[in-house]
C-alpha cells in the first residue's frame, strides 16, 4: 500500500506531518481488511 500511493523515506524527511497521516491511512484501511478477510469472512463459511 505505501508503494502504491508514493509513500516513501523522502516524504518523511521532507513532510513529517503528511506521512503520518497517510501511514495512519494506510493502517486503518488494512486493520479494515483484516477484519472484513478474517473476522467476518469466517461467519460467511
Amino acid at each position: 500500500m505505501k508503494t502504491a500511493e508514493g509513500v516513501t523515506e523522502s516524504l518523511k524527511v521532507n513532510d513529517p506531518m503528511a506521512w503520518v497521516q497517510r501511514m495512519n491511512s494506510i493502517q486503518a484501511r488494512a486493520e479494515e481488511i483484516v477484519r472484513e478477510e478474517i473476522i467476518y469472512g469466517e461467519v460467511a463459511v
